[in-house]
């Protein structure tokens, strides 16, 4: 009896884990390793369980932190989080919280130095965008922040995948910071979908604040990035043709598309163009940088 009584309440934390990040596994956990992955390149096949584990302790904690700021809101916007849910409460929420900040940076410690350095400054900004409220106070600084945690998710993946967890290669280096300016300036994809719960408590997104230029933004912003990344990774004519007609689609179905339910479609189908865009590092590793060594 006490075993299974036991057994529940582990299923309970892990579901109620899970849940914590659930909705940020096509928008953070498939992007973020893929680009690891191919930016890095992966040393090894069991080093991306690691990758994969690492992304999540750390989204898992930015999570649960930015979900016990104001669990009221979930609970008119977000219902199935695990708070308004009822799978936890909110005092063992914020203990949770804290807890993860040690977890996190001794785990990252266990890598190396730099790894602990982006775990360090994941932790920092978490702090400055929850508890400091930077993602209320205007789109612009929410927009910067995100891009910013981005980065920093992205170079300790990039890491730890690699081979000399100490440095990253010029390479993937030029891949995370054209993935910070690309995720900043089109991060406003994720907020046309929340657009009532944040009206409700008050927090200017830029879909709140421009209405108009934020779908313009999609409908320009998402072609013009594809061409560019094209360009610096060396596609092919008919992969770059297919990849740009593809954000143009993409970008166009959020300029006529506008209802809540069309919004969240529209997100799910940027969130497959980010991870495609994650992936041309690795197409110019096997396209240009494989054949220069043969030759």
């Amino acid at each position: 009896m006490r075993a299974l009584v036991f057994g529940r309440a582990i299923s309970k934390s892990l579901l109620t884990l899970h849940l914590f990040t659930q909705n940020d596994i096509l928008t953070t956990i498939i992007p973020t390793t893929l680009f690891a992955v191919v930016a890095a390149p992966l040393c090894s096949p069991y080093r991306w369980l690691h990758v994969v584990w690492w992304i999540w302790l750390h989204l898992l904690h930015f999570n649960v932190a930015n979900q016990v700021i104001d669990p009221a809101e979930d609970g008119r916007n977000k219902a199935s989080r695990p708070i308004p849910a009822g799978y936890i409460n909110l005092r063992d929420a914020v203990y949770l919280r804290w807890c993860l900040v040690p977890i996190c940076l001794v785990s990252s410690a266990f890598y190396s130095i730099q790894v602990l350095s982006a775990s360090l400054a994941i932790t920092v900004l978490t702090l400055w965008y929850n508890e400091f409220k930077a993602h209320s106070h205007h789109w612009f600084s929410k927009n910067l922040m995100t891009g910013l945690g981005y980065a920093c998710f992205q170079a300790g993946a990039t890491l730890i995948a690699g081979r000399d967890m100490s440095r990253l290669e010029p390479n993937a280096l030029l891949a995370v910071l054209l993935s910070i300016a690309m995720f900043a300036t089109t991060l406003q994809a994720q907020d046309f979908k929340d657009q009532e719960g944040d009206r409700s408590i008050g927090r200017r997104t830029l879909p709140i604040a421009h209405p108009s230029p934020a779908r313009v933004s999609m409908f320009i912003g998402l072609p013009m990035w594809s061409i560019c990344l094209t360009q610096v990774w060396g596609m092919d004519a008919f992969c770059s043709v297919a990849f740009i007609f593809y954000s143009g689609l993409v970008g166009l179905r959020f300029m006529v598309c506008k209802t809540t339910q069309a919004d969240r479609l529209s997100c799910k189908l940027y969130s497959l163009w980010f991870s495609v865009a994650h992936l041309l590092p690795g197409y110019w590793r096997y396209f240009h940088e494989a054949r220069m060594h043969i030759s």
